[in-house]
């Protein structure tokens, strides 16, 4: 039977989602509390690759198991094993095929930025110390509409077939004293995010023309586009499934 599990996690203490040979990662922590639990073997498969220090509120993994158990009372047992940077939030059946990675409709981030020092903030957003000018942010961030191909924000020798999103959301909005980006895709590359904040952010700070946003898209070189910015203040926020995965 395949079950899908609903996760979140706080990426601070780990190497990314997926299994490292040589550092945690929170793939091989949930993958050894399955085991325990369920007292099989179980090998589980992530919606995407977080990297290092990136959180997710909302991640989803799938696994295989003989065992059929009562929902409470296994989210009870397997939150009471697992740490306390990870959590279980939901479990349910799927259909056999059903898989994590390659069903999912849409993925979305969130990345926030603060502008003032703040002791409370620090660990999960980014402090920028200049002011930034959202308007050409937000008007930078609309230009990503107009292309498909996004391999100038790709990690250098990712081996993909392709470097093509589709960008369905892209907007910065302030909220309380943050400042927030959210996008939305159906599939990111490695760094994507954070290559695509790190340019806004020198857009925001004068250091890029807005217009400038083209050139460096139609360039396909890493080389083009802005810094990454740092990990810690990026959530996977918001998986999309379609309706009829569940079994």
């Amino acid at each position: 039977m395949r079950y899908f599990l609903e996760l979140s996690y706080n990426g601070k203490p780990y190497h990314g989602w997926q299994n490292q040979p040589n550092a945690i990662s929170v793939q091989e922590v949930l993958a050894k509390a399955l085991t325990t639990i369920l007292g099989e073997k179980i090998s589980i498969m992530g919606a995407g690759r977080t990297d290092a220090g990136v959180h997710a509120s909302q991640m989803f993994a799938h696994f295989d198991s003989q065992m059929a158990f009562e929902k409470d009372k296994f989210l009870y047992k397997l939150n009471s094993y697992l740490p306390l940077d990870i959590a279980i939030n939901d479990v349910f059946r799927v259909h056999d095929e059903a898989h994590t990675r390659f069903d999912a409709l849409s993925r979305q981030y969130l990345y926030r930025i603060t502008t003032k020092k703040n002791v409370f903030q620090y660990e999960q957003s980014y402090f920028v110390k200049k002011p930034l000018d959202v308007d050409k942010m937000n008007a930078a961030s609309k230009i990503l509409f107009d292309y498909e191909d996004f391999q100038c924000f790709s990690k250098s020798n990712t081996d993909v077939k392709t470097y093509n999103c589709e960008i369905m959301k892209a907007e910065w909005f302030y909220k309380d004293d943050e400042l927030h980006f959210v996008i939305k895709a159906n599939r990111f590359l490695r760094n994507m995010v954070r290559a695509i904040v790190g340019t806004m952010v020198n857009i925001g700070l004068g250091k890029i023309a807005v217009e400038e946003m083209h050139s460096i898209i139609q360039s396909k070189s890493r080389c083009e586009a802005g810094f990454s910015v740092p990990a810690h203040a990026l959530f996977l926020t918001h998986i999309e499934y379609p309706e009829d995965i569940k079994k």
